[in-house]
């Protein structure tokens, strides 16, 4: 079993910086990307960035030049800062794994709960 745990997410002003952190863990497996998504109220789940072990990091439109995400101290965990925040901004913060089990040939993807942003204008 693979778990996700995002942390980090709380109330920002407007043209400030939050810094959120996942941490993905599992008996056996090997972590290939994790991701960062969010979701607004009444849209849909867009993909905010990637941090893959063998492909290039990748953004957003949307948060190029003020979001960056990078690999955090431990194993198989992650960063994403965000600078420079907008109200648009706001939304749950999701953190997906994209992993791999050798054991038993298998593979996939496990989210976390979540943590919620909110940027005040």
């Amino acid at each position: 079993q693979v778990q996700v745990v995002e942390s980090g997410g709380g109330l920002v002003q407007a043209g400030g910086s939050l810094r959120l952190s996942c941490a993905a863990s599992g008996n056996g497996i090997t972590i290939n990307a994790l991701e960062w998504y969010r979701q607004a109220p009444g849209r849909q789940r867009e993909l905010v960035a990637i941090l893959g072990s063998s492909r290039p990091t990748n953004y957003a439109d949307s948060v190029k030049g003020r979001f960056t995400v990078s690999k955090g101290n431990a194993k198989n965990t992650a960063t994403l800062q965000m600078n420079s925040m907008k109200p648009e901004d706001k939304a749950l913060y999701y953190c997906a794994a994209d992993w791999i089990y050798y054991g038993e040939p298998s593979a996939g993807r496990a989210w976390g709960q979540g943590t919620q942003v909110t940027v005040s204008s």
